[in-house]
């Protein structure tokens, strides 16, 4: 394995971080100037390059673009100050693995620096810029359905009505059936019914005349008409106001309709194809929605089955999603560790596939280094497949569309219930504090750490490495910890 280089004009940051790395059995070589290492990787390149922000004769930012430009592959880590933040950004924005703030803890550093080495040994990530994307990812037996429905539909022009929860991908399959269809060759105009206010959307339908209403200068095309020789895809039929749902039964009787505003019928040969996730025959039942308007378009209905009723597609779509991210961020594409995946595979996902897109692009644009392990997920897929929507999401940066709403917690099968070391913790620390002492915090946080590792280290039968994995901690802090508690005694 080749050496890890550090580049800093302090020579006391050298030395810590050569002490360090020499304690963990792995080569080392300095430099104290971004000249020194130009110069040197002409003949040699390091497996990680740790380098100052701030030196003489050229800053580590610029070093960064150099070596990125010649070694793109290679993991740089960028040591700057707290306050730094335009250096933090400018290093991420050059490629580097991650940034190492000053003053910093060294076990911490060790860690980042043994992660970046883990990323540097890994396989290179295959390019597969030019692989053409498919329209459609599904494996599982529901999925297949749909397939075969899509493939029958094919050379039918008959409405289709598809269902199916928020996320599931409904316009996509709209799509597949519009460009699988006789119409492929004409327009495919989508529509979100529930996404424009009522007093415009029979204008955005329809089109208007000029002078139709304050504010309609020109003649307008409506949705029908752009449609024309292709298909019109209602998403969110079932949020339609029932007033205008009279305009569209009509419109799909005899396929003629009037702008807002016009006196002269207006024909259109579009193919329908609508979407809802809500129950369209409850909301029959209820008033709000017209049962002959149902019955128009209901001639055949697909159901698309959430994510949760497709688990074994995940992995396919994470990598799928991933790749697509990269593309359109222009950055190289991340691989994801089996670990990882099986966390993915064990959440509910309420936000389904919209959901899983959304946490692939936070994590092309979030997760350090190029491979995403488990502990790189978002907070809510750490806290296992019930966690659907608690809590935070990571800084202020959330996944757009991850379904904060959610799943009530669920008890972990064979956990004792909180109260049971909860209240025993609770009498320790009232008696502690009653009793006038001033140290409880730190002397209760020893016991439950001492605890924790002492426990780990009996299910791990006293390998030290595993133990750090199971409890989410580093293998130097586990060690260090050791030390503090007096654990090896």
């Amino acid at each position: 394995m080749k050496p890890i280089w550090i580049v800093d004009d302090d020579q006391s940051i050298r030395f810590v971080l050569e002490k360090a790395l020499a304690r963990e059995e792995l080569a080392v070589r300095s430099f104290s100037s971004g000249r020194d290492v130009m110069t040197a990787l002409a003949n040699d390149v390091p497996q990680v390059l740790v380098s100052d922000i701030r030196m003489p004769g050229g800053s580590g930012i610029e070093l960064l673009s150099k070596i990125k430009a010649s070694h793109p592959a290679l993991p740089v880590i960028i040591m700057t100050a707290y306050s730094d933040l335009d250096s933090a950004v400018s290093a991420f924005q050059g490629g580097a693995f991650d940034y190492l703030p000053k003053p910093f803890d060294v076990p911490k550093a060790v860690e980042l620096i043994r992660r970046a080495l883990d990323e540097s040994l890994r396989e290179e990530v295959s390019d597969n810029g030019h692989v053409q994307m498919p329209e459609i990812l599904g494996q599982a037996p529901a999925m297949q359905d749909v397939f075969r429905a899509i493939g029958r539909l094919s050379q039918s022009n008959v409405t289709v009505l598809i269902t199916g929860e928020s996320g599931t991908g409904k316009e996509l399959v709209a799509n597949a059936l519009h460009k699988h269809s006789p119409r492929a060759a004409g327009p495919f105009v989508a529509i979100n019914t529930a996404a424009i206010p009522k007093d415009l959307l029979e204008s955005e339908l329809f089109g208007h005349e000029r002078g139709a209403f304050t504010g309609a200068q020109t003649t307008r095309r409506g949705r029908f008409e752009q449609a024309d020789g292709g298909t019109l895809f209602l998403d969110e039929i079932g949020d339609m106001p029932f007033d205008l749902q009279t305009r569209l039964l009509r419109v799909l009787s005899d396929g003629q309709f009037y702008r807002v505003g016009g006196h002269h019928p207006m024909k259109s040969s579009v193919r329908v194809i609508a979407a809802t996730h809500q129950n369209l025959e409850e909301r029959v039942r209820a008033g709000t929605f017209r049962e002959d308007l149902f019955h128009r378009l209901n001639v055949i209905r697909l159901r698309l089955p959430p994510l949760r009723e497709r688990l074994e597609d995940v992995p396919a779509l994470t990598r799928y999603f991933l790749q697509k991210s990269a593309q359109e961020l222009g950055v190289e594409g991340k691989r994801i560790t089996e670990a990882a995946l099986a966390r993915l595979v064990q959440f509910d996902f309420p936000g389904n596939v919209r959901q899983l897109e959304n946490i692939c692009h936070w994590l092309t644009v979030m997760a350090p280094g190029q491979v995403i392990d488990a502990k790189d997920l978002p907070p809510e897929l750490q806290r296992g497949p019930s966690a659907a929507g608690e809590g935070a999401t990571p800084g202020a940066i959330a996944p757009v569309g991850s379904a904060s709403a959610a799943a009530p917690a669920v008890t972990v099968a064979g956990a004792a219930p909180p109260e049971a070391w909860l209240a025993g913790l609770e009498r320790e620390a009232r008696s502690r504090l009653e009793a006038g002492e001033t140290m409880v915090w730190d002397a209760l946080t020893r016991r439950f750490e001492g605890q924790l590792i002492r426990t780990a280290l009996d299910v791990t039968r006293g390998r030290r490495i595993e133990a750090a994995h199971k409890l989410g901690i580093g293998r130097n802090t586990i060690t260090r910890k050791i030390q503090e508690l007096g654990l090896d005694d």
